[in-house]
């Protein structure tokens, strides 16, 4: 199967060389939802389908039709008009209406748009380059931003806010004027990702945002793993040679952890799904990462020292080889 500019379909109207099997597709089925489904669910499970069956991502060789059909169950099932439309007749009611927009639920939310779409898949995969684009996806872009470009922002969120989503406020000039305006941030985004605003507060063009994401005193993300969290976790000399029971902090607060024996600096402990979530319910792991604290000068009292000094004699590290032996030579 062979499907022209086959992401834009949907919003046209189908073209004559879409086969008429797609017509008849139960979108519902398609995205794996119910016919309740609310709004949120829909956006879910159509990002997570999207994901997967991307072309740049999944390499099957349906991947672009399997894409292709579950952006045009999205189009469809994301508009309230459309949706109503084909929950009434089938896919023909949307498609015998007016020319598709390709809005977000209604018409004015943030979406991911197809423009957009392969920065979103770079920052969520780590990828500087997503592939070329299509002479036909650029024309289907212009064609539905229509005469105006779009207004592109860039934000900066709290680091919080981009672990728990939420509502966002941020000024930006149109047409000489400042104006306060308010986006909706999904759980765990990532630095680097774009959001549309479709014509937000009667602006006559939409609105690009680029995000980025402050930093966290403690917590850091795992690069190339969007939803696990790392951090800093200083132990003293005598909790990493003996052990230690210790209460560290995770994103829902303080829990107690076993620190074994003889742990060295750098040693990573594991708290399971502990990191980032998402509106479906993936959830990442929280890494402490153990950093040995010498005490303080002054601070040892003598039979301290010596306590030290013994133990070093006793159990010093080997350091063995030509390198330490005769220093490093390049």
């Amino acid at each position: 199967m062979q499907v022209q500019d086959a992401p834009f379909a949907g919003r046209l109207g189908f073209p004559p060389n879409v086969p008429s099997t797609m017509a008849s597709t139960d979108y519902y089925k398609l995205l794996g939802v119910s016919r309740s489904a609310s709004e949120d669910e829909i956006r879910s499970a159509y990002r997570d389908l999207a994901r997967k069956h991307h072309p740049d991502v999944n390499k099957a060789s349906n991947a672009a039709e399997k894409f292709n059909e579950i952006q045009q169950a999205y189009d469809v099932l994301s508009d309230p008009e459309k949706r109503k439309a084909y929950d009434q007749f089938g896919a023909a009611g949307p498609r015998s209406g007016s020319s598709w927009s390709g809005k977000g639920p209604g018409g004015s939310g943030v979406d991911f748009d197809m423009d957009d779409l392969d920065s979103v898949f770079e920052t969520f995969f780590g990828r500087q380059n997503s592939g070329p684009r299509t002479a036909g996806r650029s024309r289907a872009g212009t064609a539905r931003r229509g005469a105006r470009e779009p207004l592109r922002h860039e934000i900066q969120i709290p680091f919080m806010t981009a672990a728990l989503g939420g509502s966002h406020q941020f000024r930006v000039s149109v047409a000489g004027k400042e104006q306060t305006l308010s986006v909706n941030i999904p759980k765990a985004i990532i630095g680097g990702t774009k959001l549309r605003i479709r014509k937000a507060s009667g602006l006559d063009r939409d609105i690009v945002l680029r995000v980025r994401v402050g930093d966290h005193p403690h917590f850091r993300r795992v690069e190339g793993k969007p939803l696990d969290l790392e951090f800093d976790l200083p132990v003293s000399i005598s909790e990493a040679t003996l052990g230690a029971k210790i209460r560290v902090p995770t994103m829902e607060g303080p829990v107690e952890i076993a620190l074994p024996a003889g742990s060295p600096s750098g040693q990573k402990l594991r708290l399971r799904e502990r990191g980032l979530a998402t509106s479906d319910s993936s959830r990442g792991d929280l890494y402490g990462i153990v950093r040995i604290v010498p005490p303080k000068p002054g601070t040892l009292t003598d039979n301290d020292q010596r306590a030290l000094e013994d133990l070093a004699r006793r159990t010093g590290t080997p350091r063995v080889g030509d390198v330490w032996g005769e220093g490093w030579r390049p």
